[in-house]
């Protein structure tokens, strides 16, 4: 038996078995759906269900390695051309994938390997360290650390954007664990269903504070003075004030120093800035005073400086996904076929919580395959496996041609992940 034949078997007794706790989602028969299936890679798209029982029993009988549906609306959404299938309206999608952006823990546990010179090394990078060359091959792996960070993304979007700046409800909010390497959030809004990509590419700006005017947001510059925001603004300008309000309240000057060295600055400005700490706290925590002299302080360092803030503030989203109006996203309740983990619907209340890798609520647990009696030998096809901890225990580090006996739920998530075949 193949290894993709074993994993389409497994995937379809998972089917077989939830076929009908399988979620449904709002208006299913206006959705366009996709499917990977197991024998190549390529999107079966322009497909459609009246209901909810069609779906499922397409899962049981298929089983395809990936599920997705659309976030428009459609009259016709099973019609092969776009301008055919009647255009209803798009649903606000936002993924966020700690593939995209870096984390510490990259470090240690993401690999990549030069294709030129051979050279190999740890973290994330766009070229070899050695000879520059771009063909390198990446292998890129995640861990609670990082998987937490994408979590706390999106509670920041949530908390800090759509709720406070676009007043969007709870209940047209829809989270989910992606199953792989972080979220998805789609928002169902009718007034937000009418905006098209340019009109989501402000909205994208806007999140992530990409193209930022900060003299349109009030900052500037009168003779030799400069005047900032004031601490009862709204919207980014508001953003910006609490950030720097919560860097110089919570951060030494070392730390300080730090973060505005990332920033671009250098260390007599920053040496200025910490003595000037107590006065400009006092500012910006003043309804009626917006005054930032600091010395040192040009017009080139506090755009600098502001930057820095900002991207400490913005959301680390996927933007193309949010900005194309017929983008498909990963359904609810189907499994990825990179790890064989479960596609996670959460409340909002169930997110601040929840683990993926070691969750303890059964009805939130992505990691269907869980075994400890059931085991599979398989030989590791990669260079190098990091070490990795799932459910409380650690597994690996594992090497090219190692032949090992792992718990089910492992061995399907390498297989998944073509790092490791079956072991006859």
């Amino acid at each position: 038996m193949t290894d993709s034949r074993f994993l389409e078997r497994v995937f379809q007794a998972y089917y077989k078995e939830k076929k009908d706790i399988i979620p449904s989602v709002n208006l299913i028969n206006q959705r366009e759906f996709g499917f990977i299936p197991w024998h190549k890679q390529i999107m079966i798209r322009h497909m459609a269900f009246q209901d909810l029982i069609s779906l499922r029993n397409y899962l049981v009988n298929n089983a395809p390695r990936h599920v997705y549906s659309s976030g428009s609306l459609y009259l016709s959404p099973g019609h092969s051309e776009m301008g055919q299938k009647e255009y209803q309206g798009c649903d606000l999608i936002i993924d966020i994938d700690v593939d995209h952006f870096y984390t510490a823990c990259k470090d240690k546990h993401d690999l990549w390997y030069c294709q030129e010179c051979d050279k190999s090394g740890k973290g994330m990078t766009k070229n070899c360290t050695k000879c520059s060359s771009l063909k390198i091959k990446k292998f890129s792996w995640f861990c609670e650390d990082c998987l937490e960070i994408a979590k706390k993304e999106i509670i920041r979007l949530i908390d800090d954007f759509l709720i406070p700046d676009f007043n969007i409800k709870t209940d047209e909010m829809h989270i989910a664990f992606s199953g792989h390497r972080g979220y998805h959030l789609k928002v169902e809004n009718e007034k937000i269903r009418e905006l098209l990509s340019d009109q989501r590419r402000e909205l994208v700006d806007y999140f992530t504070g990409n193209n930022i005017n900060f003299q349109i947001l009030g900052f500037e510059e009168r003779g030799t003075n400069f005047f900032g925001f004031l601490n009862n603004n709204k919207d980014w300008s508001n953003k910006i004030n609490k950030k720097i309000q919560e860097i110089l309240i919570k951060n030494t000057n070392e730390e300080i120093q730090d973060l505005l060295e990332k920033f671009g600055l250098n260390k007599n400005v920053i040496r200025s800035f910490n003595n000037s700490r107590e006065y400009f706290l006092e500012i910006v925590q003043n309804n009626d005073q917006n005054l930032w002299n600091i010395e040192g302080f040009g017009m080139n360092k506090w755009k600098k400086f502001l930057k820095g803030i900002v991207h400490e503030i913005g959301i680390e989203i996927d933007e193309p996904v949010t900005i194309d109006i017929h983008r498909l996203i990963r359904y609810p309740g189907s499994l990825h076929g990179k790890t064989g983990f479960k596609v996670q619907e959460l409340s909002l209340d169930q997110l601040s919580e929840f683990n993926p890798l070691n969750e303890n609520d059964d009805a939130l647990n992505p990691i269907v395959f869980e075994s400890i009696k059931n085991k599979q030998k398989i030989e590791i096809t990669a260079l190098e496996i990091p070490e990795m901890r799932i459910k409380g225990n650690s597994y690996g580090p594992y090497s090219k041609d190692e032949t090992i006996e792992v718990a089910n739920h492992i061995a399907i998530l390498l297989l998944c992940r073509d790092v490791a075949k079956l072991k006859n």
